[in-house]
């Protein structure tokens, strides 16, 4: 009986492996924003979690499972049960992601057959007081039974979906039996028994029961009942047996397809009797086992209700929601930045820098020549080391040159005031894209004509000036548009840099660049104020 149920069993395993470890692990959570597959009831939370009035989605509308089964039953009892079979129907109904509800049919064939001799007192359907016999039985049974299912694995905080449920469950039960005897393996031929009174008992089970198999002609007539109360429905009067009954059990389904699934089921029934197996020796109640294969299928219409709840894990909508945000309402990141200069004030080694002073990368105010004095201050950004120390505008303490004293002097006894004789006339204004440090065809075109002019007055050279004081980003910018402008004059113009004057930051028009002709002197080159916020688009 043991190895049946194992064969079974492990045929089982080996119908479903290949379905169940095929299935994708789905973690998806899309139902909550289907306001179709929400109940009419459930709007009003519907709306107000769409509307982050309320933190939890509504529960969605569930399929129903119509399944049915089959299987492997005895009744454990006074007499040695035989193999009987087992089927029915059943529909489960969710009520959340763990709990469930199912209404379940099961008609059984159970059989028993006993190795020992008995002896039949009065009134006994075995034949008159005295008689040998030994017991056997069939048992016709209707089972009714409604269950509460608990789903073991559906919640899980490390994968989605589940591909197998584990349940367990319990419930009320109504059992009907009709336990029947044959009368053959009686002595008394009143009854038609067949039992000789020599029958030799002392032998193995096996061989007992073998023998008394082929003296079993049919179940014939109605088993003994302790109290009596049969009721008189079925197909044989007067012998059908009602009984309220408890039932547990456990099981497995495999999930096969999003509307299919296979499973085993172990139930067990306690009807408080001891008149399941023919027999009432007055020593424990009878119960019956059933062990079948159970197969379902998800009924409802999939676009307005989603899979049986106890195939979704609920916790998928919030890991979907940590992992990809759909329906939080983040707030925007706030990067403080309190002296403008580019970096934020969380690295910002030095948050009070003045506006418009270059710095490097940590916010710390540049000084290129390492004197001591911040660029912003230092009225030389170059001093030698040999130089040092400076003062406080950054000034080293190097005599000048005699041959530059001498020269100034000389200059001054001239008192020839320096002759402005650039006639280049004026020059254009080269327009930028806000934002953008890219030159135009437009302007291209203009830089051609205004190279020509600087080529046909060898003595002028040209103010570059850019505009934009208000902040580091505006300085920043003016700078990469002067040196746009002048690189483009440099590379693709033919003139010389020493003729090209750079200055930016000036108070003016943010997206204008103008050229300026003069004979003054002045910086070709300009480190970049604030290199961390440089553009090249």
């Amino acid at each position: 009986m043991a190895s049946k149920k194992y064969t079974m069993i492990l045929g089982l395993l080996g119908l479903v492996q290949t379905a169940t470890f095929a299935q994708k692990n789905d973690a998806s959570a899309d139902w909550w924003k289907d306001s179709s597959k929400v109940a009419t009831k459930r709007l009003p939370q519907y709306n107000e979690f769409a509307n982050n009035q309320y933190p939890y989605p509504a529960k969605p509308r569930s399929m129903w499972e119509l399944g049915g089964h089959a299987g492997y039953s005895f009744v454990a009892g006074d007499i040695d049960p035989r193999a009987g079979f087992s089927g029915g129907l059943s529909l489960r109904a969710p009520l959340s992601h763990v709990f469930s509800l199912r209404a379940d049919y099961t008609g059984s064939f159970n059989y028993g057959l006993d190795y020992r001799p008995r002896v039949a007192g009065a009134n006994s359907p075995w034949g008159p007081a005295g008689t040998v016999y030994v017991a056997n039985y069939r048992n016709r049974i209707h089972q009714g039974n409604l269950d509460l299912i608990a789903s073991l694995n559906s919640i899980s905080h490390y994968r989605g979906n589940p591909k197998t449920d584990w349940y367990v469950f319990a419930g009320y039960g109504l059992v009907v039996a009709d336990v029947d005897i044959d009368p053959s393996t009686s002595t008394a031929a009143s009854v038609g028994g067949k039992l000789s009174p020599g029958f030799n008992y002392n032998r193995s089970r096996k061989d007992i029961k073998s023998d008394l198999k082929n003296l079993m002609n049919d179940y014939s007539l109605n088993a003994p009942v302790t109290n009596g109360n049969r009721e008189p429905i079925g197909r044989n009067n007067n012998n059908q047996l009602i009984r309220h009954a408890a039932s547990f059990g456990a099981g497995v389904s495999f999930k096969l397809s999003p509307r299919f699934s296979l499973g085993l089921e172990q139930r067990f029934t306690l009807p408080f009797s001891d008149d399941m197996d023919g027999v009432a020796a007055g020593k424990s109640n009878d119960f019956l086992s059933s062990t079948s294969i159970r197969g379902g299928i998800a009924l409802g219409n999939s676009s307005k209700r989603v899979a049986p709840l106890w195939w979704i894990n609920p916790n998928n909508f919030i890991y979907n929601e940590l992992n990809s945000p759909k329906h939080m309402k983040l707030p925007p990141p706030v990067l403080p930045d309190a002296d403008g200069d580019g970096v934020t004030d969380q690295f910002d080694l030095e948050p009070n820098t003045p506006a418009g002073a270059p710095v490097d990368s940590h916010g710390v105010a540049k000084d290129t020549d390492g004197d001591g004095v911040p660029d912003y201050k230092d009225k030389e950004l170059l001093t030698p080391q040999s130089c040092f120390p400076v003062n406080a505008d950054g000034v080293g303490n190097c005599p000048e040159p005699k041959c530059c004293t001498e020269l100034r002097e000389a200059i001054k006894n001239l008192k020839v005031a320096p002759s402005n004789d650039c006639t280049i006339g004026s020059l254009p204004s080269i327009q930028f894209k806000s934002g953008s440090v890219t030159i135009s065809k437009d302007a291209q075109a203009l830089l051609a004509g205004a190279a020509e002019k600087l080529k046909a007055n060898a003595t002028c050279k040209v103010k570059v000036i850019g505009y934009g004081a208000s902040d580091k980003r505006a300085q920043q910018l003016s700078w990469d548009r002067v040196n746009a402008v002048i690189k483009y004059l440099v590379e693709k113009q033919g003139i010389s840099e020493s003729r090209l004057l750079f200055y930016y930051g000036e108070q003016g028009d943010a997206n204008t660049v103008d050229l300026q002709g003069t004979s003054e002197e002045g910086p070709n080159t300009v480190p970049a104020p604030h290199p961390n916020l440089k553009k090249t688009k």
